[in-house]
């Protein structure tokens, strides 16, 4: 009888053991996941906005599908810190959106005129700007413009409740613009452009020469040589995963708006963004400004998801909504899920376009 019990009690102890593992591996596993399909937002939010009107919006993404959304605030993070909680409190995300090599009147950086690119013409970006007024790119090689650069992305990361900082103008200037913007510009581009080739700045050029023992300048064709093309690849680079420890320091992600996808990155602005570190990228997959249809939006998803495979990095196609109808939302929305992207991002949501993205999810 003795000899029964025990075996029963024995019985029950390994049953309890084995339940009390399972919850054991369950509670290890159960952490927050990813939505499985994330909407996102660019949000300009103007400097003296009424918390009113931000408030507003916000309820608006919310109420209409939109999970997450990257707030432009010129770096300000004071500024961050009073906005972002009115996101927060709608159960949103927020991101903290910055403009980084190209810094609009950026007014620590325009005391420092040797900070900005120059094109190989010699026209410095700080007084004589490509394209727009407010193309005004600092140096990526120049170590004080990029550590201001830093710092502002430091003082984003710390704001309480930011989910990611989001890089924005992570490149150098347009070596070749969308063929869909050429008529604008009355340009014709088939071949790198001495006004548009960059950064033969002092900065770049004595880091160029030191590592590679030739001066960019005296070299008769810059475009074919492949290390000077590989240099700028390498000081973007630098740039984000520079900001991607500090960002991480401060318990935030890292994310990034960039080209449609990496190849085509590389050849248009020196961006290569599958090399870089950071948790996503948000490829502009604007089709209007290339002249391409919805089937483009899928490929260059697809291609940006198969570059990425290997790495911890997700992407999230960003759309340009001004020029779509209703029924081309609802229909570029079904091409990036299938593309097998994580996520959409919204530029630029047009009243009508509200309704067909919340009955999308």
């Amino acid at each position: 009888m003795k000899h029964n019990l025990y075996i029963i009690i024995i019985t029950l102890f390994l049953v309890v053991s084995c339940t009390q593992q399972k919850k054991e591996t369950v509670a290890k596993t159960d952490e927050p996941v990813e939505l499985a399909f994330k909407y996102w937002a660019w949000y300009g939010a103007g400097a003296g906005v009424a918390d009113s009107i931000h408030k507003k919006q916000f309820k608006k993404y919310a109420d209409n599908g939109i999970d997450a959304v990257l707030i432009d605030t010129r770096a300000d993070a004071n500024y961050l810190s009073k906005i972002a909680p009115f996101a927060i409190e709608e159960g949103l995300e927020v991101h903290a959106w910055i403009f980084t090599i190209n810094r609009p009147g950026d007014t620590t950086a325009l005391k420092h005129p040797d900070w900005y690119m120059v094109s190989r013409s010699g026209k410095s970006c700080f007084d004589n700007r490509p394209y727009v007024d407010y193309y005004q790119w600092l140096s990526p090689s120049h170590p004080d413009a990029r550590q201001h650069i830093w710092n502002l992305v430091e003082g984003l990361a710390k704001v309480d409740g930011v989910t990611s900082v989001h890089l924005d103008y992570i490149r150098y200037p347009d070596v070749y613009l969308p063929v869909g913007l050429l008529p604008k510009y009355n340009l014709v581009q088939n071949e790198e452009l001495p006004d548009f080739d960059f950064d033969y700045s002092d900065a770049a050029v004595e880091k160029f020469e030191k590592l590679y023992g030739r001066n960019i300048k005296e070299v008769e064709v810059p475009a074919i040589d492949i290390e000077w093309k590989q240099f700028r690849l390498n000081e973007i680079k630098t740039v984000v995963d520079g900001a991607y420890d500090i960002a991480h320091k401060h318990g935030k992600k890292l994310t990034a708006a960039v080209f449609p996808y990496p190849e085509m990155a590389d050849h248009m602005v020196r961006q290569r963004w599958d090399k870089w570190s950071v948790d996503a990228v948000l490829p502009m997959i604007y089709n209007n400004f290339y002249n391409e249809g919805l089937d483009w939006v899928k490929f260059a998803s697809e291609q940006g998801v198969k570059d990425l495979q290997g790495r911890n990095t997700q992407l999230h196609t960003g759309l340009y909504l001004p020029e779509m109808d209703d029924e081309t939302v609802a229909n570029a929305i079904k091409a990036v899920k299938e593309s097998g992207a994580s996520g959409v991002a919204f530029f630029d949501i047009q009243e009508s376009h509200y309704n067909v993205i919340k009955f999308s999810k």
